[in-house]
């Protein structure tokens, strides 16, 4: 497996579970574990993506700008995620909120996979891409287990 469908898995996984999360109603168990899930599953890829994925990529001048444009969404969506955790459960801004965090991410993951991996692709050599993502699959589970 390379680096891009470690990365794809995730975000995969990032998109069936938003799609979960605002389909729920008022402060259910459903809504706060689903909500929990999609906490841990951006965390875990955000550290793991930006350390085994977008560090590497920012090595080459033709990386950094567009790194630094994908890190500036990862806070912007941690942003909105910390304004979710404040926002309780049953309050109708908390749908609002999830909604604009399912708007955000699929935003940064359609770029990533249709403009950000293309630009990758020509910089990782094919080894890099295959040891990048054993380093990403590690650090990721790493990050969920915790």
């Amino acid at each position: 497996m390379n680096i891009f469908e470690a990365l794809r898995q995730s975000h995969e996984r990032q998109r069936d579970l938003l799609a979960q999360l605002i389909e729920t109603s008022g402060d259910t168990p459903e809504r706060k574990q689903l909500f929990q899930k999609i906490q841990q599953e951006i965390e875990a890829h955000e550290r793991a993506e930006e350390r085994h994925f977008y560090r590497p990529i920012m090595m080459d001048d033709n990386g950094i700008d567009p790194s630094r444009h994908g890190i500036a969404e990862h806070h912007e969506i941690d942003e909105i995620l910390e304004l979710l955790k404040e926002t309780e459960l049953s309050s109708p801004a908390w749908l609002v909120h999830a909604k604009e965090l399912r708007h955000k991410v699929l935003h940064h993951l359609e770029e990533e996979e249709h403009k950000f991996f293309q630009m990758a692709g020509k910089i990782l050599s094919q080894q890099e891409k295959q040891q990048l993502s054993a380093k990403y699959l590690r650090d990721y589970e790493e990050a969920l287990a915790q």
